[in-house]
């Protein structure tokens, strides 16, 4: 009950981080498609395009593979091309992945789907945690990427659970579904667009001048 006393606070003090808070919902929506993708790879490997039990195991260790190689070309590369457009690049790469996977009627395409998803695991993590801590005070770093956490959370539940109230609304199609996750990656993309980060970080900068507050300038919990 403290914790989530303590993160109703600190969601309260994010109040004038408005880029940090975008970013959040943003997260959520492009985050849930990714829950997709990590809970129900292997169902949706197995029941729609045939995989055996065997080839689901490799397929699990090319997607770990390629999510490592996404997050470290994506760490190098994402200052180059501004986290922004970095992690838009990752979201635009999720989708191209759920329109390859629903349109998989045999193997040799949805390995491709599975190895672009792959990349773009890793990236997508490494582009969204690295725009929230440029976006949040550095004194109180912890204490937002709690917040952040408790966001993804939030997003590893909505995923699935939107997959399969649509695979079971229609009469589990889950090319439907795997189509229909596309959406929350659009959804993802369209609230990355207001995130300014010149003013998120001119705000977090700003806030670290001023110094870091003390419990005691909380409200009583």
């Amino acid at each position: 009950m403290a914790n989530l006393l303590r993160m109703r606070q600190v969601w309260r003090d994010s109040a004038p981080y408005v880029d940090f808070r975008q970013l959040m919902a943003c997260a959520v929506a492009y985050q849930a498609g990714v829950a997709v993708a990590i809970a129900l790879a292997a169902i949706y490997a197995e029941q729609v395009v045939g995989f055996a039990p065997q080839e689901t195991m490799v397929l699990i260790f090319v997607l770990n593979i390629a999510a490592f190689v996404g997050a470290f070309v994506f760490g190098h590369v994402q200052d180059k091309l501004g986290h922004k457009r970095a992690l838009a690049w990752t979201i635009a790469g999720w989708i191209l992945t759920c329109v390859l996977a629903a349109a998989s009627t045999g193997k040799g395409l949805f390995w491709v789907a599975a190895a672009v998803a792959g990349l773009f695991l890793g990236a997508s993590q490494s582009a969204g945690r690295a725009m929230a801590g440029l976006l949040v005070p550095p004194q109180r770093l912890a204490e937002f990427f709690g917040l952040w956490t408790l966001a993804i959370r939030l997003a590893s539940i909505l995923g699935p659970l939107s997959y399969g109230l649509i695979t079971w609304a229609t009469g589990g199609n889950h090319r439907l579904a795997i189509a229909s996750t596309a959406l929350l990656f659009v959804l993802g993309l369209w609230l990355l667009r207001p995130v300014n980060m010149a003013r998120g970080i001119a705000a977090a900068e700003a806030s670290s001048r001023v110094g870091p507050r003390s419990h005691n300038d909380h409200p009583s919990l």
